[in-house]
């Protein structure tokens, strides 16, 4: 396989912050935000209300510094080998050889997401996303946000090949979970995605995790009315 790195993107986007929510943007007229906060969302709603709405800021857990840097050394061992390529010639020639591209970042203002993808195979049969974890047990969380990768992906670039899903072990080649991003597992996602714009909206009230555990291990729990 041949490493691209992508170096320009003909679309442009109008692109403004959100008044009120911390971390929100506003593109082509539609609140947008971040596909990881789909993990966040995942792990308790309740965190997302008190990060991105009440502005609370809490300090890093050294787990999350410690995913950064090995995040920023696999990037930059890839960008060694790899030459760049605009999206189009990445996406023509992948019709006919065999690529990968990292922290390829995408948006699709028809949803209302972004975000960057830790890498992906373009080959002439299908295409894989890959998103880097830290373990290799794939929680719903997880499969939520590869899932959102693949939505907005194929909402600004796919073609008839099919698309694929995968969550790997961060460092290794184990890849633990894949499925076929289908049309039941594309419902799914959106569903999940409406619901988040439902909650930034404030449509929706934000629901707390009644685990404990989460809560102890949460970077919110000071600061939380729920914490346990």
């Amino acid at each position: 396989m041949k490493n691209k790195s992508l170096t320009f993107q003909k679309k442009e986007y109008t692109n403004q912050e959100h008044p009120t929510v911390k971390g929100l943007r506003i593109i082509d007229g539609n609140n947008n935000f971040s596909i990881s906060w789909l993990n966040k969302m995942g792990y308790c709603e309740y965190q997302l209300y008190l990060e991105h709405l009440k502005g609370i800021e809490a300090p890093d857990t050294p787990q999350m510094t410690k995913g950064t840097t090995e995040h920023k050394k696999l990037e930059d061992k890839f960008k060694e080998t790899a030459t760049p390529a605009t999206m189009e010639e990445m996406l023509d020639l992948s019709k006919t050889e065999k690529i990968i591209s990292r922290e390829l970042f995408v948006v699709s203002p028809k949803y209302g997401i972004r975000g960057f993808i830790d890498e992906i195979w373009m080959t002439p049969e299908n295409y894989i996303i890959i998103d880097d974890k830290p373990g290799h047990r794939a929680y719903k969380s997880q499969i939520d946000q590869i899932r959102a990768y693949c939505l907005a992906f194929k909402s600004e670039y796919a073609d008839d090949r099919p698309l694929i899903g995968a969550l790997r072990e961060r460092g290794t080649s184990n890849i633990f979970y894949q499925e076929d991003f289908d049309e039941k597992v594309e419902y799914n996602i959106t569903q999940t995605v409406n619901r988040m714009h439902s909650l930034l909206k404030g449509e929706k009230p934000f629901m707390h995790t009644k685990n404990a555990n989460k809560c102890k291990s949460c970077r919110f729990k000071k600061e939380c009315q729920y914490a346990q």
